[in-house]
């Protein structure tokens, strides 16, 4: 990728593990799952009936937290035979309140680049999962008023991104995708012409790992969010 993109006009970011602290959390929610079914099977086992029932609910639920719970409940009936305690699916109910209650931890560096890009570019989220929870994060964290538009998606195909370029009346050669995910923010935007950032989280669920490299004119990986900004310097 070149230092300078010709023709840019929109910067788009994904929200979770880019610009605030997400996947962790889901792994602490998955370890007090797996201990409270501990009796039932190990706690591989646990977390790959778990992985199985999230990925066939997706096309049911899409992506976010009040998919996982339902997840979580059905995974836990299942691996019981049906025999689990309506204590157990109250609990796991509670654990997803507190997932969903989380506070928001911005991820360093965040606010002051896109205190440094706004007004320069349109700014926008372009993330996926619960539309009312991926709104209240975006509200709580703070950062809302420097986007001029928050899109949350059912999911991160090109088709996905057609619409929202189209959404925005811009050109692919006019936008940036901006995200830790090579399969959900890099790929699709590449495929339609666009440019995109890979700025790597320390852990990624893993149904958004591929195991082929990146390689494409378009296309950088940075350490951090604050090195966006070498991209225009």
């Amino acid at each position: 990728m070149t230092a300078r993109i010709p023709n840019l006009k929109v910067i788009a970011f994904d929200a979770d593990d880019t610009l605030f602290v997400n996947e962790p959390y889901f792994q602490q929610t998955e370890e007090k799952f797996c201990a409270l079914m501990e009796d039932y099977l190990s706690h591989q086992g646990l977390s790959q009936e778990l992985f199985k029932t999230e990925i066939a609910n997706l096309p049911l639920y899409g992506y976010g937290i009040k998919g996982y719970i339902l997840s979580m409940i059905e995974a836990a009936i299942s691996i019981s035979n049906s025999t689990i305690p309506i204590e157990v699916v109250s609990k796991i109910m509670q654990y997803g309140k507190e997932l969903l209650d989380k506070p928001i931890e911005l991820l360093e560096g965040v606010e002051e680049t896109l205190q440094a890009l706004h007004g320069k570019y349109k700014l926008v989220v372009a993330t996926k999962g619960d539309l009312k929870d991926q709104h209240s994060k975006l509200h709580r964290s703070g950062l809302g008023a420097y986007f001029h538009h928050i899109e949350v998606m059912s999911d991160k195909k090109e088709m996905d991104y057609e619409k929202l370029l189209k959404r925005l009346d811009i050109q692919p050669n006019e936008f940036l995708m901006i995200g830790n995910s090579l399969k959900s923010d890099v790929l699709p935007v590449l495929e339609i012409g666009g440019s995109a950032v890979h700025i790597p989280f320390h852990t990624t669920w893993e149904h958004e790992k591929i195991n082929h490299k990146v390689v494409h004119e378009n296309f950088k990986t940075l350490p951090n969010v604050t090195a966006v900004l070498s991209l225009f310097t």
